[in-house]
């Protein structure tokens, strides 16, 4: 079993230790980094979704003032496919032969000595198409389905006989729409090449998949590519892939022997970096007279790219959500002439859960059971697949303290109870059991002759303070002051790390920190092992405690002395170590792997006349293990919740059914929450260390955003009376 260690200042809400270097602009950004000599590109997208070029004039735009060159898959040399990574495929190569897959399409690249005169090329080059029927609905009988693309597809008992013993049963379909991942900052990609060596400044939140990628796709050892992102400006799950356009901004400059710029316009990020699928889901529930489930069914059906592969399995949460002893979840994609789905934050899980919370708000009005009380009937304690102890489970924690905080009991049982004036009140719930995620990671920790550590992995910060977390976990295993550590991230000479995403980060990287920094102090024991100056000497790390930047005897702290005193003594600058983690066992540790828990309460309120609905509040209760610090954990919540209204109430990535263009491709159409449409959000930790890592923790960066689309839904029947079963909930849907 995994111990974890009492780290007595772990918690505490340290500051953001790059804030300052954000918010006065000294904070580089892909789209900030320049290099001598560069040129600048241009993406030309088709205008049809499905067909084939039948000629491509590029004369136009090649003779245009400050045009170098422009690529077409008629002058590009030949490129193989990226490697597989563990979210499934790269995407294909672009530019390599005449097909068009989507509307939005890479089909030319325009490079010039600006780019304004790039762009302005872009409007030259003359494309010819022979166009097909785009296959755009998922009831298209050209289409062609996947069956459970994961292998996650799950069946134990005998759902047709729970069903048939079931006192209450509530069959039900739920919808989801498009949703565009949409960070604040335009993802850019700046290559230059220098003989076989390449580096590489890049929007990503998987710096070393990158690398891997262009390794494999240009030929090159990886040792010879480096990719660099310190900051990065929102990714959201949009980062988690080598997309074409970086590989065009590589291979421009490799052709012209300079480095090349590219920067994503607003409306290419629609089509070019992925995208939430819609999708639509079936639930079947049935319960005993005392809401017990006997019986789940949980189908879905979603839409994937053409020649791509997408990690949405919606179903599958729902096997392990709730103890239920028949149980089948079953999952579809369906190709289609699309942009390539990608994941988005909290990728199937958010879909997922809403028809599940949905469904089981509509079981507790069946039952005329409160939803809480219906929750805690059926709280799962074991795994349901795997029939083992959870590492660490607060959930049942979750529902009935968030419930106290947000005065649930109070809460009238029958739709349209509460009004103010011409606002119908409604107040909804929803639970979350959020899977667990961990990836092999590596760190790195050198303390120096002046006391001062650095710490580094080829990890990333996409916004969600690994930076300060990783800085302040540091300095608490070393015993230094955390304005005497620096962690680096974002460059793949750093050691190797997985993607910021999936919730594993801090768990990974925190694990292979904290190994790191164990085998420092380890180190510095070793130094001191036959030394006879050193109050240290023949100790053991069990023996000993870093603090106030000395190690001491762990019964004594007298005896001890500072890493400086042991680094002068032996001659030494610098003292390094190298650590890393590698994911638990479930089988061997006798325990089944918890990802997060929570608990959304929302209150709406809906104009009785025009359909308006307003969120007015909202309360999260989050088990997330140990919290390394709280201020940017919750931050990461209130990130989250936010997100969700939007799933709830605004986003939707329309697709026009006929062409295959996105229509709304702006932040002037496509809607997003504002500040007047969030309330005051309240945040709440429980649980205890998980012991599945040894920090104890576990992510938070979605566990925030899964159930509030539910709750927020559940809350405007609650208010209304009127059920709606697909997201966005716009106001029509309530007149």
């Amino acid at each position: 079993m995994t111990t974890t260690p009492a780290l007595p200042f772990i918690g505490t809400g340290l500051s953001r230790v790059d804030g300052p270097r954000k918010v006065s602009g000294q904070a580089p950004y892909s789209s900030d980094f320049s290099a001598p000599g560069q040129a600048h590109a241009a993406l030309v997208q088709s205008t049809i979704a499905a067909g084939r070029i039948t000629a491509i004039d590029t004369a136009a735009a090649e003779s245009a003032p400050g045009v170098v060159k422009v690529f077409t898959h008629l002058n590009v040399p030949a490129l193989v496919r990226g490697p597989m990574t563990p979210l499934g495929t790269s995407p294909p190569a672009p530019l390599q032969d005449d097909r068009v897959l989507h509307h939005g399409q890479h089909v030319a690249l325009a490079v010039a000595e600006t780019r304004e005169q790039a762009t302005a090329a872009t409007a030259l080059v003359r494309v010819e198409y022979a166009a097909e029927k785009p296959i755009l609905d998922p009831d298209d009988p050209r289409a062609v389905t996947v069956d459970n693309p994961w292998g996650l597809d799950h069946e134990r008992g005998d759902l047709d006989a729970g069903l048939a013993a079931a006192h209450v049963t509530v069959e039900t379909e739920y919808t989801t729409s498009d949703n565009t991942n949409n960070p604040l900052g335009l993802f850019a990609t700046l290559a230059e090449w220098d003989g076989d060596r390449l580096t590489v400044h890049d929007s990503t939140q998987w710096p070393s998949m990158v690398r891997e990628t262009l390794a494999a796709v240009f030929g090159v050892p990886e040792e010879s590519v480096r990719v660099l992102s310190p900051f990065v400006g929102g990714g959201f799950g949009a980062g988690l892939r080598a997309w074409p356009h970086v590989i065009l901004a590589v291979l421009a400059a490799r052709e012209l022997g300079r480095p090349v710029k590219l920067v994503l316009t607003r409306p290419q990020m629609f089509t070019s970096v992925g995208h939430r699928p819609r999708g639509a889901q079936w639930v079947r529930l049935g319960a005993s007279a005392d809401g017990r489930l006997l019986a789940l069914e949980h189908r879905s059906r979603s839409l994937l790219a053409a020649e791509d592969d997408d990690y949405e399995p919606f179903a599958a949460g729902s096997a392990v959500a709730y103890a239920c002893p028949n149980v089948r979840t079953t999952d579809q994609q369906v190709r289609a002439n699309l942009p390539a789905p990608v994941s988005m934050r909290a990728p199937a899980e958010a879909q997922g859960n809403f028809a599940l919370e949905s469904a089981m708000d509509e079981l507790a009005v069946a039952l005329r059971m409160d939803p809480v009380d219906l929750r805690l009937r059926n709280y799962a304690e074991v795994h349901p697949g795997l029939d083992l102890p959870w590492s660490e489970k607060s959930l049942r924690d979750c529902y009935t303290v968030g419930a106290e905080r947000f005065g649930w009991s109070r809460r009238a049982a029958e739709p349209r109870s509460s009004r103010d004036g011409h606002w119908l009140v409604g107040q909804g719930m929803a639970g979350v059991s959020y899977p667990w995620y961990q990836a092999p990671c590596r760190a790195r920790a050198t303390v120096t002759a002046d006391e001062r550590a650095t710490v580094s992995s080829a990890a990333i910060d996409i916004g969600t303070g690994t930076y300060t977390v990783m800085t302040q976990l540091a300095a608490e295993l070393l015993g230094l002051p955390a304005d005497r550590v620096r962690f680096d991230l974002g460059d793949t000479d750093l050691p190797k790390a997985p993607q910021a995403g999936g919730s594993g980060l801090t768990g990974a990287l925190g694990s292979a920190v904290h190994d790191a920094c164990a085998r420092l102090r380890a180190a510095v024991l070793d130094l001191v092992r036959d030394d006879a100056a050193s109050p240290l000497r023949g100790r053991d790390p069990a023996d000993v405690v870093a603090a106030d930047g000395r190690i001491h005897l762990r019964d004594e702290p007298g005896r001890g002395e500072s890493y400086a005193a042991v680094l002068a003594r032996h001659g030494l600058p610098e003292l390094t170590a190298e650590g890393s983690s590698t994911p638990a066992d479930p089988r061997r540790l006798g325990m089944a792997p918890a990802g997060a828990f929570g608990a959304h309460f929302a209150e709406v309120r809906v104009d009785e006349d025009l359909g308006l609905i307003r969120v007015t509040r909202v309360v999260s209760v989050v088990d997330g293990g140990r919290i390394l610090n709280e201020k940017t954990a919750t931050s990461q919540i209130i990130g989250g919740v936010i997100g969700a209204i939007g799933m709830a109430l605004f986003e939707d990535t329309i697709t026009d059914p006929t062409t295959g263009r996105i229509a709304n491709a702006t932040f002037g159409d496509y809607l997003v929450p504002v500040h007047a449409d969030i309330p005051d959000i309240d945040v709440t930790f429980v649980g205890e260390p998980d012991r599945m890592n040894p920090i104890g923790t576990k992510g938070v960066g979605e566990v925030g955003l899964v159930g509030v689309a539910a709750a927020v839904a559940n809350a405007v029947h609650h208010a209304t009376g009127i059920r709606v079963r697909s997201l966005p909930i716009t106001l029509d849907a309530l007149l």
